[in-house]
């Protein structure tokens, strides 16, 4: 694998999201090599299983682009303790049909950012075991529930000097990951 390719989920809509901007800083300090590409999942329609037989156009392009990628980033938010519904709901569109799922080995990563203490601890803990379940080989170690502070950005987005460390190991050891367990 010479150049990785990485599919970026960011679950969270918000134009101003903190977790789209953590997975744009992810992606510049990321080792060379390594190309970040955004999903787009805010134009799904809602799963439903009816549909498995005809998935819609956006279903598909979104299959395509996860099937492509070597492995999947899911960079989210957490909404009323859990993974916010249209991360949910992308998920659940892709697994589909039953036997044909786009996330099936692919190695994935899971971080975010939050208001909170405890950052997406709990969403993180949901996702995983929604990722387990799709058979996708998680980065355990290290841990990144990341607390937005003062400073954490800078006004360009990219991750303030106390941070920057920690989070550019992270994305290292999310890179080797992928190297160690993808196609």
């Amino acid at each position: 694998m010479s150049q990785l390719k990485i599919a970026v989920v960011v679950g969270s809509l918000r134009k101003d999201s903190l977790n789209r901007k953590l997975a744009l800083a992810l992606a510049n300090l990321a080792p060379s090599g390594v190309t970040f590409e955004h999903v787009r999942i805010d134009d799904l329609p809602h799963y439903n299983q009816d549909q498995d037989g005809n998935q819609a156009p956006e279903v598909r392009r979104l299959k395509n682009e996860i099937s492509a990628a070597d492995g999947v980033l899911f960079v989210t938010a957490e909404y009323n303790r859990s993974i916010p519904g249209v991360l949910k709901n992308a998920i659940d569109n892709a697994s589909r049909p039953y036997g044909q799922s786009a996330w099936a080995g692919k190695p994935a990563g899971v971080i975010g950012v939050s208001v909170g203490p405890i950052g997406t601890a709990l969403a993180q803990q949901h996702l995983r075991n929604v990722l387990a379940y799709l058979d996708m080989p998680t980065l355990g170690q290290p841990e990144a529930f990341i607390q937005n502070k003062e400073g954490l950005f800078d006004d360009k987005g990219h991750v303030g000097e106390a941070s920057r460390e920690f989070v550019k190991g992270w994305i290292e050891k999310y890179v080797a990951w992928v190297k160690a367990h993808g196609k």
